[in-house]
C-alpha cells in the first residue's frame, strides 16, 4: 500500500528478513529509554513474517508487528516510527495494515500495551481491565512462555518496563 503524506509517498509492505537489521537499530533508542522491550536480532528474524514496514526511497521509516495470541486475539507489537516521520500518518498506516492482516487471519480482537494511549484511542482501542477472556482460555494462555501474553493477562511477573503502560483492546 502506498500512502502520500506531506507530498512524500511512503509504502507499507510485509517485512523481509533483510529489514530486521534496520528494525533492530530503530528499536534501540526506545529500549534505552525503557519505552519498548529490547529484542535480540535472532528474535526479530524469527518473527519477520509478523512485521509490516513503512519505507520511503528504500529506507525503513516505521514498523509494527501482529502477533497471534489466541483463536480470535492478536497483539500489535513493536510499533515504531522514525522521529522525523512522526505525525505524518506512518503509524496510522501501519496499524491499519496490521488490522487488515488480523481480519484476514479471522481475529476479532487486537490488544496492545502502550504509553501512546491517545494514538491508540484514535484508532478505536480502549483501556481494558481484568478478566477479558473466559476462565478456560485463561488456563491455556497462562501456560504460554510468551511475555506478550503475560502482559495481556496482567500477570505479576511481567517485565519492569510495563509500569505506566496501558493495556488496550480493539474489537474488529
Amino acid at each position: 500500500m502506498t500512502v502520500a503524506r506531506d507530498e512524500q509517498a511512503f509504502v507499507v509492505r510485509p517485512a523481509r528478513a533483510a529489514d530486521m537489521q534496520h528494525v533492530h537499530r530503530m528499536l534501540d533508542p526506545y529500549v534505552q529509554q525503557r519505552i519498548l522491550l529490547g529484542k535480540d536480532l535472532v528474535v526479530l528474524y524469527e518473527s519477520t513474517q509478523e512485521f509490516l514496514v513503512a519505507e520511503v526511497d528504500g529506507t525503513i521509516i516505521g514498523c509494527g508487528a501482529l502477533h497471534v495470541m489466541w483463536e480470535d486475539l492478536g497483539e500489535v507489537r513493536t510499533l515504531l516510527v522514525d522521529p522525523s516521520w512522526l505525525r505524518r500518518g506512518v503509524g496510522r498506516a501501519i496499524v491499519e495494515g496490521l488490522e487488515r492482516k488480523a481480519r484476514e487471519l479471522g481475529l476479532k480482537r487486537l490488544f496492545c500495551l502502550t504509553f501512546e494511549v491517545e494514538f491508540f484511542t484514535r484508532r478505536g482501542f480502549a483501556p481494558i481491565g481484568e478478566q477479558i477472556v473466559a476462565p478456560d482460555v485463561y488456563a491455556q494462555l497462562v501456560r504460554s512462555r510468551d511475555e506478550g501474553i503475560a502482559e495481556f493477562l496482567d500477570l505479576a511477573h511481567v517485565k519492569p518496563n510495563t509500569l505506566g503502560n496501558t493495556r488496550m483492546l480493539k474489537l474488529l
